[in-house]
């Protein structure tokens, strides 16, 4: 999928390269597909409309596909790209990405890798059974799913939540917790200290993966960035399950982490997610070094 680690690129036929195209376009037709029809009706959904309203690629952008950097793209129909941002001619005539104009554009590169690198290194950490929901409506009297209720109301919300001990480890989850909730969470996560702190076993830091991903389009292969869209998916299911809110008219069922059993499932689920977030993060550092070498 993505050229040697001399810089050398992989070539694509016409052919080869309109076919994946079009398999990577269908693929994302079937998982936008039930998105799009609610946005045109205006109902909202509280599991998956978050792919598309935290992470902020709109699901035409998801569904271009773009070979990543180090592949080369051959025959007349490759042309049309070159209107395209970050797109140049290639020797011998093949069109593709140009790396050196995308680095000098997008510095965040630097930053993602050694985000993903670090994380990488550290052993999951599991058992925070999504206190993180918990936290953000603590003691508020409110909720931020305005269209579905509290499972456990909000006096047995707050209990659940100080009956735990709360250890979320990712900014981007801590910030929204309630005044009451931040100082019951036994760490400090800033943007500072998001490479220190962030870890494998963390659902957020497995749903980021596709925001990592897509930030680096078209750099990165879309077969990957929508490896990273799935995960991201089931991971937030999960993430709302586990939550205080009743989603049993959507057809979730609640994984009660405020029982024994409901603690062992959402540890088993996580572990997996685990596992299966450190594979794409292998991906996407591979892929930031074809970039770098492209």
């Amino acid at each position: 999928m993505t050229g040697t680690s001399t810089g050398a690129p992989t070539a694509l036929a016409e052919t080869e390269w309109r076919e994946r195209a079009e398999r990577h376009e269908q693929r994302v037709d079937a998982l936008v597909a039930d998105h799009l029809e609610r946005r045109r009706e205006g109902v909202p959904h509280p599991v998956e409309d978050f792919l598309f309203t935290y992470y902020n690629l709109k699901p035409s952008q998801l569904r271009r596909w773009h070979p990543g950097a180090g592949t080369a793209l051959l025959g007349e129909g490759a042309r049309a790209r070159l209107s395209e941002r970050f797109y140049t001619e290639l020797p011998g005539g093949a069109v593709g990405v140009d790396a050196g104009a995308f680095l000098a554009a997008r510095p965040v590169l630097g930053f993602v890798e050694g985000l993903l690198s670090s994380v990488a290194s550290r052993p999951a950490h599991l058992g925070c059974f999504g206190l993180h929901e918990w936290a953000m409506v603590y003691r508020s009297g409110r909720v931020r799913h305005g269209q579905v209720p509290l499972r456990l109301g909000h006096e047995g919300t707050d209990r659940v939540v100080e009956s735990h001990r709360i250890q979320c480890s990712h900014f981007d989850a801590f910030r929204f917790f309630t005044e009451p909730a931040r100082p019951l969470n036994t760490l400090r996560p800033s943007r500072e200290r998001q490479s220190e702190l962030d870890q494998p076993g963390c659902l957020h830091a497995n749903m980021d993966l596709y925001k990592w991903a897509y930030k680096l389009s078209p750099a990165m292969p879309s077969e990957l960035v929508v490896d990273c869209f799935e995960l991201s998916r089931e991971i937030r299911t999960l993430d709302m399950r586990a939550s205080p809110y009743d989603l049993a008219d959507l057809g979730y069922e609640p994984v009660c982490i405020e029982t024994a059993e409901g603690k062992a499932a959402y540890m088993e689920a996580q572990r997996d997610f685990a596992e299966r977030g450190a594979e794409l993060r292998e991906h996407l550092l591979e892929a930031c070094r074809t970039l770098r070498a492209a």
